[in-house]
């Protein structure tokens, strides 16, 4: 809102000040800020309210030392992230602009499905909470709206390559604007590959030349499986205290990163690779969604103080894939959630060999002592702070891998 107010400013008023409103990296620093601060001083006043309610969660018994401890720590703190979150992206963000819109769409989506769930295991008794199948349809829900949005909408183009002139050409802040011969398209980044990008129309060629008209029936189950994927790797990931947030932190700030390269036509061109006009503005929504985790993780280190449920862990996920997928790195996921990857594998491989070994001789067994995989090294004796800053170095390194990506190809 306060964008608005500064562009009326410096339209009408010819208040100088308000042109450095404009730029992304100082908005940037201000949403940081904003957020940590909302974070850390109101997330406190919050987890007393959920404390004083009641608000407690039921800890999956691993039959470890200091595990029944944590039961009734207060949960549902994902309301922190979501909080501190929104409310500097809608002071300091172009909220009009279509990437803005859609993760505004898609933190209030995934935090109402996680709230429901919350809600249901803290109020109705029920540890299960949302049935899987109600949680999958909302994550569909949101990939059809989310895919529709970026397929339909004419603001969402790319551009290429561009001409000597047209770099000449840089508007005032910072050339995020410049459309010149911009179009619509479903091309991604393949990473690693000289030639790295794939159009995913391209498996429609045998419908004939029209083939183009009918991406979305590709690119919008695309998204859905990879919102439902990183969803639920965030959701796995979520089961000792400061890993699923701390996690999130390095791939949200390295996203940030591709986002402020795409959205810039000098870094854009300079690293060939494709510009998205107005990708620039998710640069704040990611500065915002930073300064919150880091600020949750304040309370939520060990020993927890706080959960953040699944009102905290789906919106993650679901944020991240949104992310990735406007910026045109979702292929990117398997290396930059590496860690989301392993939980979610670890879970389905346990799963998988305990039935087919049930099956064929009659005695499930195991390849972890535990899923998801986090449990399993609880399991083998390492104390969850050592878990959960290893997990972090890996995370890091998964991080570093990814941005090399940029020119390794």
């Amino acid at each position: 809102m306060l964008y608005y107010l500064f562009e009326y400013l410096e339209k009408h008023h010819d208040l100088v000040a308000a042109g450095l409103y404009k730029y992304i990296s100082f908005r940037s620093a201000l949403v940081f800020i904003f957020s940590l601060l909302i974070s850390m001083i109101y997330g406190k006043k919050i987890i007393d309210y959920l404390r004083k309610k009641q608000v407690g969660e039921t800890v999956r018994e691993l039959g470890l030392e200091g595990q029944k401890e944590k039961s009734g720590t207060p949960t549902m703190g994902g309301v922190i992230i979501i909080l501190a979150t929104l409310i500097p992206v809608f002071l300091f963000a172009e909220v009009g602009n279509i990437y803005i819109m859609i993760l505004v769409i898609t933190t209030l989506w995934m935090g109402a499905i996680g709230f429901l769930d919350d809600y249901i295991k803290v109020f109705k008794k029920d540890k299960e909470g949302l049935k899987g199948r109600f949680k999958v349809l909302g994550q569909v829900g949101l990939g059809i709206i989310v895919g529709g949005m970026l397929y339909l909408n004419d603001g969402v183009t790319i551009k290429e390559k561009l001409s000597a002139q047209e770099i000449v050409q840089i508007t005032e802040d910072g050339g995020s604007r410049l459309f010149g011969d911009a179009h619509k398209s479903t091309k991604t980044t393949i990473p690693f590959l000289k030639n790295n990008e794939f159009e995913y129309a391209s498996v429609l060629k045998w419908l004939g030349d029209d083939y183009q008209k009918y991406a979305w029936i590709v690119f919008i189950p695309f998204v859905i499986l990879i919102i439902t994927a990183v969803s639920n790797g965030a959701n796995l990931t979520d089961g000792i205290d400061g890993l699923a947030a701390g996690s999130s932190v390095t791939i949200v700030i390295t996203l940030g990163i591709f986002a402020w390269v795409s959205g810039n036509i000098i870094f854009s061109d300079y690293l060939n690779v494709m510009y998205i006009p107005d990708s620039g503005e998710i640069v704040i929504f990611i500065s915002a969604f930073a300064g919150a985790l880091i600020g949750f993780l304040w309370y939520n280190t060990f020993p927890a103080q706080v959960f953040m449920g699944d009102t905290g862990s789906l919106t993650i996920g679901g944020i991240i894939a949104v992310i990735a997928i406007s910026v045109r790195k979702e292929l990117l996921i398997p290396v930059l959630a590496g860690i989301f990857l392993v939980e979610n594998l670890s879970v389905i491989l346990q799963v998988g060999y305990f039935k087919y070994t049930k099956k064929k001789t009659g005695v499930g067994k195991r390849i972890f002592k535990m899923a998801p995989l986090h449990h399993h090294y609880q399991k083998s004796g390492y104390h969850e702070s050592k878990i959960v800053t290893r997990f972090w170095i890996v995370g890091i390194m998964l991080a570093v891998i990814t941005i090399v990506t940029l020119k390794l190809r």
